[in-house]
């Protein structure tokens, strides 16, 4: 993990780009053993903190501005400190080495040891004896001989270009910051090739201890000794950020010599047919999704035909049988009002009947009544008359008028 700490004493930085904000800073760290006495009470045990906090004390004034414990044990603990200047690293181990610890509620002291740590960084016989004894090498051949730098844990805000929003590195960026030590070749950065991941199966989206995004990149220098002049300038430093604002920053980086020919012309060849077989095949998946997507819109737009037509027909249903209905209501309606009306037209032909009956009956009166008048004045006009005799049968001519009458 490579964690970035505040930085106060900027004094020992030594300029890497200053265009980029970017330095050098001396890696200023030490090793402090304290030694454990054997502890003889059962229960009791002492605090890695508590020693701590006394190595601590015993700098006082100076600070550490990192101490950490990298490994504890029942005869020892160790702690990996690290001071802000690589000056100040005398003064510490003269105030440590050879010291003693007197802890509250143990009789025997603890003694200290401290000394500088060295850097583990390669050196210029260590690549110059791997690429020659390698039998898979042609120093002949760029990548396969000693010109390719291997850096893990840069920060990716420290190499963004300064017109970009987002936090990503740019490969413009990290040549203009490692071409100062000669003419560069070329410069890769994995996680910005988007099929990288796949095909080295690696994730490169590692994140710092502090928080901030880190990457790997290969640095290769067309000279032998632009390559040295770099990892000679690396060797036994950090990378330093300052803003400008003023404020600085700092971060434990990783610097190797290439050992995979990751930037020879055979590897560039193949990734870069790898890449356009993932390309060929990402270009294969997208058709098949956009196939699949149109068949599943199609799918869709059939469903929802379908569903339309099966609402439409439930629709037609629904109005057909309403429809029906309506008929039927209207039918029974029709039926009702004939009835009624022939009901009704039955009642009126009876009360017209009789209605005729009583008006025959009436008139039927009203003759009998007419009749009865002509004849009594019939008769009263008769009986005012006096009677003639009939000479032919000899009888009152009266009573044959009478009789006549009567017929």
């Amino acid at each position: 993990v490579m964690t970035t700490t505040i930085v106060h004493d900027t004094t020992e930085a030594v300029k890497l780009c200053p265009v980029h904000g970017l330095h050098l800073k001396p890696i200023a760290k030490m090793m402090v053993s304290v030694a454990l006495p054997q502890l003889k009470q059962p229960g009791k045990s002492i605090s890695n903190w508590e020693v701590m906090e006394r190595l601590k004390a015993m700098v006082h004034p100076d600070q550490f501005s990192a101490l950490r414990i990298s490994r504890s044990t029942m005869e020892f603990i160790r702690f990996e400190g690290e001071v802000e200047n690589k000056g100040m690293v005398k003064t510490f181990l003269a105030k440590l080495d050879g010291k003693s610890i007197k802890l509250s509620g143990f009789t025997d002291i603890l003694k200290i040891r401290a000394a500088e740590t060295k850097t583990d960084f390669p050196t210029r016989h260590d690549w110059d004896s791997f690429f020659r004894d390698v039998k898979d090498m042609n120093e002949t051949l760029p990548g396969e001989r000693p010109d390719t730098i291997h850096l893990e844990g840069l920060p990716c805000k420290w190499f963004t270009k300064k017109e970009s929003s987002a936090d990503r590195p740019s490969e413009d960026v990290l040549r203009a910051v490692f071409e100062g030590f000669g003419k560069i070749r070329n410069v890769d950065i994995p996680m910005l090739d988007p099929y990288r991941e796949e095909m080295m199966d690696k994730n490169f989206h590692t994140f710092t201890f502090g928080g901030h995004l880190n990457f790997e990149a290969y640095v290769q220098y067309e000279e032998y000794a632009g390559f040295v002049k770099a990892m000679d300038a690396l060797r036994g430093m950090k990378l330093m950020y300052k803003g400008e604002d003023g404020k600085a920053l700092a971060c434990n980086i990783k610097v190797t010599f290439d050992t995979t020919k990751h930037l020879s012309d055979a590897s560039l060849k193949k990734r870069q047919l790898e890449r356009q077989k993932l390309q060929e095949l990402e270009r294969q998946r997208e058709e098949q999704k956009r196939r699949e997507k149109l068949e599943e819109e199609r799918r869709k737009e059939e469903e929802r035909k379908q569903r339309e037509q099966e609402e439409e027909e439930r629709e037609r249903k629904r109005e057909e049988k309403q429809r029906k209905r309506e008929q039927r209501n209207r039918e029974r309606e029709e039926k009702r009002t004939q009835k009624k009306a022939k009901k009704q037209q039955v009642e009126e032909q009876k009360k017209l009947h009789l209605k005729i009956a009583m008006e025959e009956r009436k008139l039927l009166l009203t003759q009998r009544n007419l009749e009865s008048i002509r004849l009594i004045a019939e008769l009263l006009s008769r009986a005012k008359q006096p009677p003639q005799e009939d000479y032919c049968s000899g009888e009152p001519r009266r009573l044959s008028s009478f009789r006549g009458l009567q017929q």
